[in-house]
């Protein structure tokens, strides 16, 4: 198996800094695709982390290598392996046609499968998934159609609220922006109707995607709250 080894570095330099790699994992339909692995060889806990519809791009690499910092072993998959290998999108309105127009031809199921398969190569150990934009949604998942988690958190996932009528497996936690023009205020009431025992946030001045440094609707006091809140609650639930 053939290892390339990344270097990467927040833009804002705050304990985000780590060696990462790229390995190759195989789904149990036999698919075999890449994800990015970063964090202690070995460690108690471990994170699956399911990308944005940008594939895994700097901006996921390092939310995985701050992660790491954290003392968690963290894979990430590449979902859109499975329409098409090695996507790397940025944020232009180019780049969000081109990941709506992946993300659609990659199933529900094969979905799931690769991120079963991300927490398998994290070993027996404790794991939680942790998601962003489509990956909020799919973390979701990962709570409500999977008994591979112990815990859950979703950042500005658009489709929770359609299958909010699931029930999860394992603790979650929600994180939504007030001005998220994707995601209605009436999608997260929704959600908070569905699950009153579930922590659902939202941060008045956030729009879509406020956790990513490499988006015009960062924001900086809200990512840094919103990472607080999700190291915390998997610090209660992984140890």
């Amino acid at each position: 198996m053939t290892i390339l080894l990344l270097w990467s570095c927040s833009l804002d330099g705050k304990k985000r800094c780590g060696m990462g790699h790229m390995i190759e994992l195989t789904a149990k339909d036999g698919h075999r695709f890449a994800a990015y692995r970063a964090g202690p060889a070995i460690a108690t806990r471990g994170l699956v982390v399911v990308q944005e519809i940008f594939g895994v791009n700097r901006h996921m690499r390092h939310v995985c290598d701050a992660f790491g910092a954290e003392g968690y072993s963290v894979v990430a998959p590449a979902l859109f392996d499975r329409a098409e290998r090695g996507v790397e999108l940025g944020y232009q309105a180019a780049d969000v046609a081109r990941g709506r127009e992946l993300r659609a031809k990659v199933s529900e199921d094969g979905t799931l499968a690769d991120i079963e398969a991300a927490a398998a190569a994290l070993g027996e150990i404790k794991r939680g998934i942790v998601g962003y934009c489509w990956g909020g949604t799919v973390a979701w998942w990962g709570a409500t159609r999977s008994q591979s988690f112990r815990a859950a958190v979703g950042w500005y996932g658009g489709g929770i609220a359609a299958t909010c009528n699931e029930t999860p497996c394992c603790p979650v936690e929600l994180h939504f922006g007030a001005q998220d023009a994707s995601i209605p205020l009436s999608d997260v009431e929704a959600i908070k109707t569905a699950h009153p025992d579930i922590p659902v946030y939202v941060y008045p001045g956030a729009g879509h995607g406020f956790g990513c440094e490499e988006r015009g609707s960062y924001s900086a006091p809200d990512a840094n709250l919103a990472q607080t809140r999700t190291l915390g609650f998997f610090a209660q639930h992984l140890g």
